[in-house]
């Protein structure tokens, strides 16, 4: 695990900010693979947080932990055009 500079708690509130918005996933799969996707940030919760995908044909993890966002394996961007 990758120490980050961010506490679990500014990481949430980061997230719920983010919540019922269009957000841009980027995931970190190891070995130079990257998966990238846009969808809504559909619930957020005490220990995890869920993204629905706009295409729905994606068949990946759509359920990640905050410390999956603090170590850097993923990444939430608000999406630039909203779907």
């Amino acid at each position: 695990m990758i120490k980050s500079t961010e506490s679990i708690s500014n990481v949430k509130e980061s997230i719920k900010r983010l919540e019922s918005s269009a957000v841009e996933v980027t995931l970190n799969l190891g070995r130079n693979k990257f998966v990238k996707f846009c969808g809504k940030l559909s619930g957020v919760y005490p220990a995890l947080f869920t993204v629905t995908p706009f295409d729905k044909t994606f068949t990946g993890k759509t359920t990640y932990s905050y410390s999956e966002c603090m170590c850097g394996r993923v990444k939430i961007n608000r999406c630039q055009e909203d779907s």
